[in-house]
């Protein structure tokens, strides 16, 4: 592939292992959200380079070697590949900031965690037994399950975390021995893309690793109903979602969704009991709320408070609040940087402004910063705010922000933390703050999300699946079950003494 910085690249299509542009010849600016100025150029695909992307990862799968390749080989590609993303760390990580918006630190630790997820699905297939011996109660019958690949795996991915959530995928994929396209989203698709050279550096076969760079409604809509792709696994939104699986259904694909969420973070009064507690206590929400200025899906964007502790809690929250420096993410000394982009920027404007109407009182930001030499004014920066004084039947409080925002809701008892913490259509992750042990278990165990945390707000393992109830998804990406996502479980069962069943008398 041609370098791909400062608009010289636009044959950001992988098909069959080359590289090449868009059928149509059509292209798309990729732009820097830190000052609206395009830095990038790939190329916009559309239906007919979803096929051909789709007939190769096929050809690669029905007739290439990748399926059959020992669970050993495919692991020893795996680990070479979090070797090459070390390597390239620095560079990643910036392009990351870039196209993301993010600080250059938060892309420096995604691509950590890629190279985590990478290693992590190595070892786990290179450890697995070849298979599990079924008691069939006869020495002549030997009996036995086990995993063989989906087939084609198509991969929807979000603009939030570009690298992160593709190797969620591509790595179990790849290491169950799938093919796989992968459509990144069409406004942060650079590191997908880098991604890609990676894995054909590391020796992986032609045709295994396809990408096609272009918008939902055709390349994205095309993968979701393409009668070769055997597996669609999306995450984004929950109307996008719901379209995926509408898709799907006719074919019957396997379908796995990793959606929106609307987390709380309860903190009781005890966890605030002593100076250390309370300031862990602070920071954490301060973490939970505006990392990536919270355009993450697991975001602690509700703060469920105890009434006792409020009103300190709150003013010291937006106290520090205020002080977060906004600006270019590859700037020194910036902690938080851009929506990714200016339509995010004004939808978080539209809730802020429906909150306040609804009788949300605002403790701090709730504006668009004054430009800076780290703030180009034509940059998407939004003040980190927190809404006080909100309650259920606000949008705000209901709906996805996706961007730096923190409602604040209160409770006295600890039915009525669990009650608001489960009153929301997702349930994709929370947080408990005590320093009651039992409370902490009893809560956590109460709560209707697919992660809690405990004194603690963002961490995940790669050994541990991530999803969540609700309308934030079905199906699982890490873990042991993550790998799962991508297999299909056959049962071989071999006579060794065949013998007539005489079922029949002719």
């Amino acid at each position: 592939m041609a370098e791909s910085t400062e608009l010289q690249a636009s044959q950001t299509i992988h098909a069959g292992g080359k590289w090449r542009a868009a059928v149509s010849g059509a292209t798309r600016e990729i732009i820097d959200p830190a000052d609206a100025v395009p830095f990038a150029l790939v190329a916009e695909g559309d239906e007919k380079d979803t096929d051909l992307a789709v007939a190769a990862a096929r050809q690669a799968f029905d007739e290439g070697d990748w399926p059959h390749t020992p669970a050993a080989e495919r692991a020893a590609l795996l680990r070479r590949v979090a070797d090459l993303l070390v390597r390239d760390r620095e560079k990643l990580g910036r392009l990351e900031a870039r196209d993301a918006g993010k600080t250059v630190e938060e892309g420096r630790v995604d691509i950590d965690c890629v190279a985590d997820a990478f290693r992590y699905f190595a070892d786990l297939v290179a450890a697995e037994a070849p298979g599990r011996v079924v008691d069939a109660g006869s020495p002549d019958i030997h009996s036995v399950v086990v995993h063989e690949p989906v087939g084609v795996c198509a991969m929807i991915t979000p603009w939030n975390y570009p690298l992160l959530q593709a190797s969620w995928k591509i790595a179990p994929a790849l290491a169950a021995g799938n093919t796989f396209v992968v459509k990144p989203s069409e406004i942060t698709p650079m590191t997908t893309v880098a991604l890609i050279d990676l894995l054909v550096e590391a020796g992986l076969p032609a045709g295994v690793a396809n990408i096609v760079t272009g918008p939902g409604h055709t390349v994205g809509a095309r993968l979701s109903e393409h009668p070769d792709v055997d597996l669609i696994s999306f995450t984004g939104g929950l109307v996008s979602g719901t379209k995926v699986a509408q898709a799907a259904a006719p074919t019957v694909k396997k379908v796995a969704l990793e959606l929106g969420g609307k987390n709380p973070n309860v903190v009781f009064a005890d966890a605030c009991a002593t100076e250390e507690g309370f300031d862990t206590a602070v920071d954490q929400a301060l973490n939970a709320a505006f990392i990536h200025s919270g355009q993450v899906c697991s975001a602690g964007a509700r703060l469920i408070v105890e009434e006792s502790v409020r009103d300190r809690f709150v003013a010291e929250l937006a106290r520090r609040a205020g002080k977060i420096r906004l600006g270019r993410g590859t700037e020194d000394g910036v902690e938080c940087g851009p929506l990714v982009s200016e339509q995010q920027r004004a939808k978080v404007e539209m809730y802020v402004e429906s909150a306040l109407q609804e009788g949300a009182v605002l403790r701090c930001g709730g504006k668009r910063p004054e430009p800076s030499p780290q703030r180009p004014e034509n940059g998407y920066f939004y003040e980190p705010t927190v809404l006080d004084h909100c309650h259920r039947e606000m949008r705000v409080v209901r709906e996805e922000v996706f961007g730096p925002v923190l409602t604040v809701e209160t409770f006295r008892t600890e039915d009525e933390a669990v009650a608001l913490a489960n009153d929301t259509e997702y349930g994709l992750a929370g947080g408990v703050w005590t320093a009651d042990p039992g409370r902490a278990r009893r809560v956590a165990g109460r709560l209707r999300h697919g992660t809690v945390w405990i004194n603690d707000f963002h961490p995940y393992l790669p050994q541990a699946e991530w999803g969540g109830f609700g309308k934030s998804g079905v199906g699982r990406e890490l873990g042991p079950a993550g790998l799962a996502e991508y297999r299909e479980t056959k049962h071989v069962y071999q006579n060794l003494a065949p013998k007539p069943v005489r079922w029949f008398t002719g």
